[in-house]
């Protein structure tokens, strides 16, 4: 169940606050919807947009969901498990005990995967046009979901890659999530990276590798800058997605 607790009308469409239910916890989301195109025999795309760490909802509707929006596609941004209004103290979870942190990504992909169900049931949505875009811890969740859901169509990772070796319990957390074995999945579906050349957090040697796995169709696009991407970048990838 879905609940709406406030919309307002911005340039191009809506901007929704909304409440996922699911189950043990309520997902605080942002839903952006565009105004309905002259010609509305056809929908129009969406896609889910998953934040970084220590990040929140709202810098992702503010970046990339304005972008979407202004090209005529909805999106939903959620806060993650320990993010935003859930705030939690994350990196202190992750040293005393690991296995919290394997719950709460499993918390996030099954959540993603709600956020999905939201979008695909959106009137006006062409559920042919699924999209995920996930920046930076976004987008190891994203590509882990997409990887197993044909319905999204198309996959945009911005600051993502594979694991940096210095990942605390790297190890246990590709038994859980490997990025290389999950976009190895995506073959036969657009896949967008747009990447930092001086980024530290997600290095290019992390993307180049992830990259690399990659089938086909794919793309990597390089921005002059650290590990968040800058305007043109997210240009970039919103004329990528509407595209598709």
């Amino acid at each position: 169940m879905t609940r709406s607790q406030s919309a307002r009308d911005i340039p191009g469409g809506h901007r929704i606050a909304i409440e996922i239910d699911a189950g043990a916890e309520r997902v605080p989301g942002i839903l952006l919807v565009p105004d309905p195109p002259s010609d509305q025999e056809h929908g129009f795309g969406a896609a889910v947009l998953l934040h970084g760490f220590t990040s929140r909802k709202e810098r992702m509707t503010e970046g990339i969901g304005r972008a979407l929006l202004a090209r005529g596609m909805a999106s939903l941004a959620i806060d993650l498990p320990l993010h935003g209004s859930r705030e939690g103290n994350l990196e202190s979870k992750s040293v005393r005990n690991p296995l919290q942190i394997v719950g709460a990504w499993r918390l996030a992909i099954a959540e993603t995967r709600q956020a999905l169900d939201h979008l695909a049931s959106l009137p006006g949505t062409d559920p042919r046009r699924l999209a995920i875009v996930g920046y930076s811890l976004g987008s190891f969740i994203g590509v882990t979901v997409a990887a197993d859901d044909r319905r999204v169509s198309a996959l945009a990772l911005i600051a993502g890659g594979d694991l940096p070796e210095r990942t605390p319990f790297v190890a246990l957390v590709r038994q859980v999530a490997d990025p290389l074995r999950a976009i190895r999945k995506m073959a036969g579906r657009p896949v967008l990276m747009v990447n930092g050349r001086y980024d530290r957090t997600v290095q290019a040697e992390h993307a180049e590798r992830l990259f690399a796995a990659a089938g086909e169709p794919r793309e990597l696009y390089w921005y002059d800058g650290g590990h968040w991407p800058p305007p043109v970048a997210i240009g970039y990838a919103a004329d990528w997605l509407g595209s598709r």
